[in-house]
């Protein structure tokens, strides 16, 4: 979404209020892609501080779809995204002429707020090592017979003695 700054721009000490609704569906970094499913209108506001700079301050809220961090079934988060910049008309990624791109900085500035862990619950047993079953939807038959003989005593102690 390009928003078009052409007013505040031009007048020194002008201050604008936007609504914006991104056009972002997706997330995509290094680290993966998340989709965005829903998208809340979101307000920015632009003030020009004279010697081409912007003050640019807003808030906007996306629900984002993340893997659980254990077991992978998708969970979704509300991020709440609250930039604060200032931006130079000389040197700034987000402002080309008197157009700001918004999507690329609320892409950007979510990465502030990322989770650093989404768990689908605080329980979550997440999955088998050994054959990925999700133990959150039932028990798995490799589990005991993957266990060394020779650590079966150990097992029993935990087993039997609940607090070791």
């Amino acid at each position: 979404m390009l928003l078009d700054l052409t007013d505040v721009i031009l007048n020194e000490g002008k201050t604008a209020q936007y609504e914006i609704l991104p056009e972002l569906s997706v997330l995509s970094y290094r680290f993966g892609e998340f989709r965005v499913l829903d998208k809340q209108t979101g307000i920015l506001q632009i003030e020009n501080q004279g010697d081409q700079k912007l003050a640019l301050w807003g808030e906007i809220e996306l629900e984002v779809e993340f893997p659980c961090a254990r077991c992978l079934e998708s969970v979704s988060r509300r991020l709440l995204i609250q930039p604060e910049l200032e931006l130079d008309l000389k040197e700034n990624d987000y402002i080309d002429g008197y157009y700001l791109d918004v999507d690329q900085l609320i892409h950007d500035e979510a990465l502030l707020v990322w989770p650093e862990r989404v768990l689908c619950r605080s329980d979550c047993k997440g999955l088998c090592v050994t054959c990925g079953q999700n133990l959150n939807k039932g028990e798995c038959s490799c589990r005991e017979a993957s266990l060394d003989p020779r650590m079966a005593k150990i097992l029993d102690i935990f087993s039997n003695y609940k607090e070791v």
